[in-house]
């Protein structure tokens, strides 16, 4: 392909990599259709970062660059994908401009030496190396690579000239990101002395007997724990009590889905098709008219999946089966023609695109091909020069083990209609194809058959009624509390389900459960709590939502941190209670009594480094006493709050055995890697640039655009 299309494909992979900072240059209109709620105007700029703005149009060109990208990957084209890129995007913004910041800083660039060797030097970025190749060595041709760049750069269009632009800056802030992260990765150093440490410290054991009084043996009605003490444990510990702004709703939905009459209504429709459609000669006019397409090509009956395909098969050529139903389509089958043909089929190709050129410039241009080829010229070499297919050109033009239907139809009969060794030109809509069968493998039936589908739609009576019913319950439910008191009296008989959706985002474009509609969260995010919302049309169905929670971008109230907060101040509050039964005892059999009597039990072999033996489970406070030189001797030591209870215990030994972790200069360098990782991990927090944006203040406006 074209060293343009090369170029666009080397950019996207370099978009999807956090440090990369480049961007398309392109300005696009809206994306996504949405005003701010400031006078109607739009709003410029999404957010920012330590005071930097980001712009909505540098945002929605990356948006769109990874959507692209996840198309290309095969991710299914709905809401969650474009949910998915547009976090992607915002997380990569944010990164890089958390990282410009720091290169400015610290004077981190590339110069243009350096740019020329990252171009067109022996390290140069495979696209172009495929590209430019010597003829004679086939070797890289840096000079020919630079000779075709600028002759772009100053003849190209200004799409090019912006695509090549932004793929070169690509790589030179992907060349300074590297340069940063070097600066953490080679300053990284495990000492000797470290190792030597950690390694005499998991040598160590110890034996220890305990009595405990477990926080589940007293009933949560012996303490209290306040809002007033749950918010001071707030405030203590703010950084892990951070969140981001939500909503929370409560919804009904009211199907709007076909009902039976449709359906007949569709399928009487398909019926008096069925006549027209078995005589039509020229079947993909006809189809395209009725809004649906025409596959030209045979299929293997291996890989044609229909509900009613044995039925089918068994169709003489011409005639016509159904309607048959579809999931929610009622389908017409006509037979178009029966053949055997290989299952699989190995080829190799060189396309001449007629998307910039005329159709009589590229049969020319494939026809010189065909000649050139037959005279002895090298097929490889071929590819890179002319093949404008971005799918095969790394390949030299193959494609192996091609089942039948995933070519467009005159290519796909050409490869599986013919003798392996067949040769010839293609035109299709993509251009003129000169292509080579190479081997052909395995064989059965296969038929080329045309379908036309109707999808069966929901009548205005039935859409009418759903909306009604809707607008009834909306209507009598003033407020929350109304909503909930309808919804029993009303609704819950009729088998209609109450949902619940929390945690929704201000960006978000899919409510969970209710189905996706950017504009449903919007009016989530107009309403105030206790809000009952009118009906919404999402997918089949009329949904009416009642918020029931607003959560602000800030630190946890004391509500929505109750749940963890209670539980680690109740067991506090345990802990003093049970301390206070036991007093000061002097010997573990006195603590023991004062406790109703308890066991005296043993934990062995206890390590430093892991959790107490037997049923004792992960107790640290308990482990280091343990290993406490200082409580070596004594008749008791407590009492240790711990995380399952209160413990008193006695240390009866405490030594050292070998404890054999490998070489130290191996365990060094293991741990060198790790930390390697740790700083390439985007989601670890010892990552350069998590830590960057965990101390970076950032402003969120993506929902004044999207």
């Amino acid at each position: 392909m074209s060293i343009i299309q090369d170029i666009r494909d080397k950019y996207a992979k370099v978009t999807v990599v956090l440090v990369a900072l480049a961007l398309l240059g392109f300005i696009l209109t809206d994306y996504f259709a949405g005003k701010s709620r400031m006078g109607g105007q739009m709003e410029t700029s999404v957010g920012t970062v330590n005071g930097t703005s980001i712009s909505f149009d540098e945002l929605n060109a990356m948006v769109v660059q990874a959507e692209e990208n996840m198309k290309a990957q095969g991710y299914p084209q709905n809401a969650a994908m474009t949910q998915q890129a547009l976090e992607q995007a915002w997380g990569q913004k944010v990164s890089e401009t958390l990282l410009r910041e720091e290169l400015d800083i610290l004077g981190i660039e590339v110069g243009k030496k350096e740019l020329g060797d990252i171009l067109y030097g022996v390290n140069a970025p495979q696209d172009l190396q495929n590209q430019f190749r010597d003829s004679k060595t086939g070797l890289y041709n840096g000079t020919l690579a630079k000779q075709n760049i600028d002759q772009l750069l100053k003849t190209g269009t200004p799409d090019q000239k912006t695509s090549i632009g932004n793929y070169i800056n690509a790589l030179a802030n992907l060349r300074m990101s590297e340069k940063y992260s070097s600066l953490f990765s080679n300053s990284t150093n495990y000492p000797k002395w470290i190792i030597e440490k950690q390694n005499a410290e998991n040598s160590q054991l110890a034996r220890i007997s305990l009595v405990r009084e477990l926080y589940t043996n007293i009933p949560d009605s012996a303490v209290t724990v306040t809002d007033a003490e749950i918010e001071q444990y707030i405030n203590k510990y703010k950084n892990q009590f951070k969140q981001q702004e939500s909503r929370s709703i409560y919804y009904v939905s009211f199907s709007a889905a076909p009902s039976s009459q449709d359906s007949t209504t569709t399928r009487t429709e398909v019926e008096n098709l069925k006549e027209r459609f078995r005589v039509a000669e020229n079947l993909e006019q006809f189809l395209a008219g009725e809004g649906a397409q025409y596959y030209n090509g045979y299929v293997s009956a291996k890989s044609i999946q229909q509900p009613m395909k044995d039925s089918i098969f068994k169709l003489a050529t011409g005639e016509v089966y159904g309607p048959y139903l579809d999931a929610s389509t009622y389908v017409l089958a006509r037979m178009v023609g029966k053949v055997n043909m290989p299952d699989t089929v190995s080829i190799r190709h060189i396309l001449i695109s007629t998307q910039n050129r005329d159709s009589a410039t590229a049969y020319n241009l494939c026809d010189s091909i065909q000649k050139a080829v037959a005279g002895g010229a090298i097929f490889d070499s071929l590819v890179a020069k002319f093949s404008d297919d971005p799918g095969s050109k790394a390949t030299g033009g193959k494609y192996e083990n091609v089942p039948s239907g995933q070519m467009v139809g005159p290519f796909n009969d050409f490869i599986f209609l013919r003798e392996t060794g067949a040769k010839g030109i293609v035109k299709t809509d993509f251009g003129f194809h000169y292509i080579e069968v190479l081997s052909q493998k395995g064989s059965g039936p296969a038929y080329k058959v045309a379908y036309l589908p109707r999808e069966i739609v929901v009548s205005q009576e039935t859409d009418n009624a759903a909306l009604n019913k809707a607008n009834a319950f909306a209507g009598d439910s003033k407020d929350l509390a109304t909503f909930e008191k309808n919804y029993e009296q009303k609704l819950k008989s009729q088998g209609i389900t109450k949902g619940t959706a929390s945690d929704i985002t201000p960006v978000a474009f899919e409510v969970r459960g209710a189905g996706a509609s950017r504009s449903f969260v919007r009016a989530i995010y107009e309403a105030a709590k206790g809000d009952v919302l009118k009906p919404e049309r999402i997918d089949n169905n009329y949904v009416v939502a009642a918020v029931y929670d607003v959560i602000k971008e800030g630190t946890a109230s004391v509500n929505a941190a109750r749940g963890s907060v209670d539980p680690i101040l109740r067991n506090k509050k345990k802990a003093a209670l049970i301390a206070k039964k036991i007093g000061n005892p002097t010997t573990l059999e006195a603590a023991a009594s004062s406790l109703g009597g308890k066991v005296i039990e043993v934990a062995d072999s206890i390590r430093m480094s892991g959790a107490l033996t037997g049923s004792f489970g992960y107790e640290p406070r308990v482990t280091g006493a343990a290993f406490n030189a200082a409580n070596k001797g004594k008749t008791v030591v407590g009492p240790i709050e711990g995380l399952s209870g209160v413990f008193m215990i006695k240390v009866e030994n405490q030594g050292t055995t070998p404890v054999v972790l490998g070489d130290i200069n191996s365990i060094r360098q293991s741990r060198y890697q790790q930390a390697l990782q740790a700083y390439s991990n985007q989601y670890s927090p010892n990552n350069p640039i998590s830590i960057l944006r965990a101390a970076a203040t950032i402003k969120d406006k993506r929902q004044a655009r999207y």
